[in-house]
């Protein structure tokens, strides 16, 4: 079932959204080769909680960590580790938080460490691009494969592969809520978008096949032909006719200044 929200609940969850924000700003001051993506998840963390949050993935269908940490060919869901970034690496960083009120926030961005190729770094340029691309189809009247295709369209013209087999999702007191947001799809088809539907869009698009295989962990999903992936994701509600973005990279932007993709 999905849950329209009321307005009062969407600014409960633009806040928790905007600890998210913060959050990932304040890992773009660490991100640099050296440091484990273990020490990552422990800042973030400790962010969340010193904004009297707590991280919205720990424990969740018994994930441990705080954060996905995702680097280079691992799409989604890579688990912290002693592995210290790389220069040339790039890391996908899906943060989660829920406020006291008990609403979910929910963003990921793909960083540089160091000095990355031209050509990856073009397909998170694309990827995070192809996230505006989708968000513009959120209105009323139009439907979930509008989104999709917006995305799908953008990408594959690129030469991209789009993942099939995990989706943006709705979001409000449980972090994955109805409907699903698959990044493909036909215009015209899947549920009917409506003012007070709060969804998070997160295309995850890879630099060759788009298939993908799950390790023995059961989390750590990378592509098959082991090319870069990158990963973008909005909270987003659609209020008042339009795609409200709940979220914002604004933060990292502060940060990183020109080295901003």
């Amino acid at each position: 079932m999905i849950y329209l929200k009321t307005e009062e609940e969407i600014e409960l969850l633009r806040e928790a959204d905007l600890v998210v924000a913060r959050t990932l700003g304040e890992l773009a001051k660490w991100v640099a080769p050296g440091i484990t993506t273990r020490r990552l998840d422990q800042i973030a963390e400790e962010y969340i909680r010193s904004q009297h949050c707590t991280p919205g993935f720990l424990g969740l269908y018994g994930y441990p960590a705080t954060l996905c940490i995702s680097v280079n060919e691992v799409v989604i869901h890579g688990m912290p580790s002693s592995y210290a970034l790389e220069d040339g690496d790039i890391v996908s960083i899906d943060c989660g938080a829920v406020t006291e009120a008990g609403f979910n926030g929910d963003s990921t961005y793909t960083f540089c460490v160091g000095d990355v190729d031209d050509d990856v770094k073009q397909l998170l340029r694309d990827t995070k691009q192809s996230l505006y691309e989708g968000i513009k189809q959120a209105v009323p009247g139009n439907r979930t494969g509008d989104i999709g295709h917006a995305v799908q369209q953008y990408c594959e013209s690129r030469g991209y592969g789009v993942v099939r087999e995990a989706t943006g999702h709705g979001v409000g007191r449980k972090l994955h809520e109805d409907p699903d947001v698959p990044n493909y799809g036909r215009p015209g088809t899947g549920p009917l978008i409506k003012n007070g539907m709060c969804i998070a869009i997160e295309p995850m698009i890879t630099m060759g096949s788009r298939h993908i295989v799950v390790e023995r962990d059961g989390w750590t999903t990378r592509t098959r032909d082991r090319k870069p992936a990158a990963h973008f994701e909005h909270s987003i509600a659609v209020h008042h006719g339009k795609p409200d973005i709940l979220s914002s990279f604004d933060y990292i932007k502060e940060v990183l200044g020109d080295r901003f993709i």
